[in-house]
């Protein structure tokens, strides 16, 4: 796939504020170079500081990555994960086919002590 910065600056625009803190931190290891300061840009547009950008960043410590340091996706949503459980991969949303380990945020994770 090819890098259009145009289609970039248009995702940005739709994005949330909160995801594109996300982006601009915990998932900046997967970002093309061209594309962060696409972002930190509509961040200052939107009035968010870099002293926001930063707390940010230290709040999402506990957040689990691959190899690249890269946050994992939660498996329900865009949000970074915090934990791995184990769950079943269901066929049609009706049948349980098998257990797997799937990568959960805090919102989505069923662990009262994920943060172990």
């Amino acid at each position: 796939m090819e890098f259009s910065l145009e289609r970039v600056r248009a995702n940005v625009r739709k994005a949330t504020t909160e995801d594109l803190l996300d982006r601009a931190t915990v998932y900046r290891a997967g970002l093309e170079p061209a594309a962060l300061p696409v972002i930190l840009e509509e961040l200052k547009a939107r009035g968010v500081t870099p002293q926001a950008i930063v707390r940010h960043e230290e709040s999402q410590q506990g957040v689990m990555v691959d190899a690249s340091g890269t946050a994992r996706l939660c498996a329900r949503c865009r949000k970074p994960a915090v934990v791995r459980e184990w769950g079943w991969h269901w066929m049609y949303d009706k049948l349980p086919l098998f257990p797997r380990l799937f990568y959960l945020c805090e919102e989505h994770c069923t662990s009262v002590d994920y943060d172990d």
